[in-house]
């Protein structure tokens, strides 16, 4: 249990880490997931090929924490067709280098644990053991949670992986202990605590948050960054309308006669929020996803908008909140909700995705009072982009909206009337270019990816991460032909990685796309598993046909419940259905692996081949570029049709 809390712990622990400090990873977090599902394989396989002490593990993470330390990358400036969208310089090594020593590091960190786990398989019953594994994977979920909410910096992670190598690696040599164990470990936590002295980053769930205070011209300024990119500036509501033209223009196109209530999503560190209130703002509901960036606003913005008591502050997703108000807004403003940083555990979704989205600017009219306008503005840099938006803004509203452009960049201001009388545009908007892609939908919420298809770095980084992972294997595990016995298993691995990703999407879009959020469904998963194994040792369960039947019905019924009936259900209800409708397949699937585990002849090699399915499985999820989130549940049934056509014959009847 011990073991399995560690490795989980320390799998997030890496995700969360090195995002921060390598800008790659923050669009690419199942880079890390990745290479931990295959030291997690690796480690199983290697149970009985030795019983030596894997003291490689402490050693290669505080390599790992060196090499990042001093060889941080702070931005990537890649523009259009990938997932992310910055012109910011890159600092540091270039990704070809970075990210197959991110790897191979987070592989063979991980499979320091996944050995320790691997070799307490043998010594119970099937169940028994990966009864303990789930439940130590879930104190490890838990105890992250716990540290993510304390806002722990790095240094607290870095104390318990010291703690955990020197309880689970046994001391068989003094020397070598000390050498291999005791140095490493102080060595992370040395460097951890270095970083989290100097750097003054304040650890918010989602950013190493970063800040500095000066004046310019008389005029008090904070620059904040995040995970090492400007991000956000704190500055007199006076002088941002003086300097930047855009933050005006919302209110000049607006024709509603009173701002009697606004609503601003992505409110940061209040700059949007002072310069409503300086336009006359009766109310204003200041959404916010991360506390540390409200919590620097509240603290340090020249204006202290925070402290007025017209203003009402919710920590949460945008989307959700609109999802779950009932209140209606003469304005509501998206202001620059650009988060710089993907869902972790969702391989395409950024925490602002589900804003963009032709359903997300409904529900923006939707919570219009007559008279009432929407707007939005970003730097948005390629044309298309804006076209896209505006296209997107059309669709939702009915009518063409005003589309400003100003300055350089693209930096643009999208406004709409909840009706076309209720907007006051300059000039009339042009209309999308023929090459403008349609507007994102809530089952393909990529607003930054230009065609339908999976870009070329995409294709190249995973084709190598499977090439790595097969010779991996092989040269641990020996033949294949060892793990061909349990191919069944592989593909149970594969399908239900992309379960588990469909239910993280569909819960961000039906409850937020929250770090808390997160991490209960990860919990929830791990529960749902928990559950059909003790039901599988304590009952007796249909055969595994009738099981597979069972699965396959679940997901039929996924597919047929959308996700706009659940959105437009109380929240209550809303909660019950979609756990129903999204673990039930997944009891079902896990009952078919417990029974199926059950009858193994090796249990760690049979562990060891489903937790490399899962690394097919996490390649796979960029389908969804292509297909959408939705269309994850059709590979994922046809993937378990391919399970139970290589079910062995004595197992059928199981």
């Amino acid at each position: 249990m011990l073991a399995s809390a560690f490795m989980l712990f320390l799998e997030l622990a890496l995700i969360r880490w090195t995002g921060s400090n390598i800008v790659h990873l923050s669009y690419f977090t199942n880079f890390v997931l990745l290479g931990s599902f295959l030291g997690i394989g690796l480690g199983f396989l290697r149970v009985g090929r030795s019983t030596r002490q894997p003291y490689y593990s402490p050693v290669v993470l505080a390599l790992l924490v060196l090499t990042v330390l001093f060889f941080p990358v702070t931005v990537n400036r890649e523009t259009e067709g990938i997932l992310y969208f910055t012109s910011l310089s890159t600092s540091g090594p270039p990704a070809w280098a970075i990210l197959p020593v991110i790897f191979a590091a987070a592989a063979l960190v991980l499979m320091g644990p996944a050995e320790l786990v691997g070799r307490c398989f043998p010594e119970l019953p099937r169940l028994e053991a990966y009864r303990y594994d789930l439940i130590g994977s879930l104190t490890g979920i838990a105890m992250f949670s716990l540290l993510s909410f304390a806002s722990a910096p790095p240094v607290a992670w870095g104390l318990i992986a010291a703690c955990a190598y020197g309880a689970l690696l046994q001391p068989r040599s003094l020397v070598r202990y000390l050498a291999l164990v005791t140095l490493p470990s102080l060595v992370i936590v040395g460097a951890l605590a270095t970083e989290t002295l100097t750097a003054g980053a304040l650890w918010s769930p989602y950013y190493k948050v970063t800040y500095k205070r000066f004046e310019f011209s008389g005029v008090p300024i904070m620059d904040i960054s995040v995970n090492g990119i400007p991000h956000q500036q704190a500055i007199p509501a006076v002088n941002r309308l003086q300097w930047e033209r855009q933050y005006a223009l919302p209110y000049e196109r607006s024709a509603a006669a009173s701002l009697d209530n606004v609503l601003i999503v992505g409110a940061g560190s209040g700059t949007d929020v002072a310069i409503a209130l300086s336009k006359g703002a009766k109310h204003v509901d200041a959404v916010e996803i991360d506390p540390k960036l409200r919590e620097l606003g509240g603290t340090y913005h020249p204006d202290q908008p925070y402290s007025d008591p017209r203003v009402t502050t919710h920590i949460t997703d945008g989307r959700a909140f609109l999802e779950r108000t009932d209140s209606k807004y003469d304005l509501i403003l998206f202001a620059l909700p650009d988060s710089l940083t993907l869902v972790s555990g969702a391989s395409s979704l950024r925490l602002e995705s589900y804003l963009f989205t032709q359903e997300a600017m409904r529900a923006a009219h939707d919570h219009l009072k007559p008279g009432g306008a929407f707007s939005m503005y970003n730097y948005y840099r390629e044309q298309w982009l804006v076209d896209r938006l505006a296209s997107t803004a059309q669709a939702a509203f009915g009518h063409k909206p005003c589309v400003d452009e100003v300055g350089s960049g693209q930096q643009a201001v999208i406004t709409a009337g909840v009706t076309a009388d209720a907007q006051r545009c300059v000039s009339e908007w042009a209309g999308a270019k023929a090459d403008t892609p349609p507007p994102a939908v809530d089952d393909r919420p990529f607003l930054y990816l230009h065609g339908r298809d999976i870009p070329s770095i995409y294709l190249i980084a995973l084709g190598l991460i499977l090439l790595v992972s097969v010779v991996a294997v092989r040269a641990v595990a020996g033949p294949f032909r060892k793990m061909r016995p349990y191919a069944d298993l592989f593909m149970l691995g594969v399908s239900f990685l992309l379960l588990e990703t469909k239910n993280v999407t569909g819960f961000a879009l039906l409850f937020g796309t929250t770090w808390v959020v997160n991490a209960i469904v990860f919990a929830g998963v791990l529960v749902a598993v928990l559950a059909a194994v003790e039901v599988t040792r304590r009952f007796r369960t249909p055969p595994l046909p009738a099981m597979y039947a069972i699965l396959l019905g679940g997901l039929v019924i996924a597919a047929l419940v959308p996700n706009s009936w659940l959105l437009g259900l109380p929240l209550p209800l809303r909660a019950v259905c979609a756990v129903v409708v999204a673990f039930l397949p997944i009891f079902a699937a896990n009952v078919v692996f417990a029974k199926r585990f059950t009858d193994t002849a090796d249990a760690t090699v049979a562990f060891g081949a489903n937790l490399l399915g899962a690394i097919v499985g996490g390649c796979l999820e960029y389908l969804a570029l292509v297909i959408g989130y939705q269309g994850l549940l059709a590979v994922a049934g046809l993937l378990y049709l391919g399970a139970f056509a290589l079910l062995p014959r004595t197992a059928r009847a199981m």
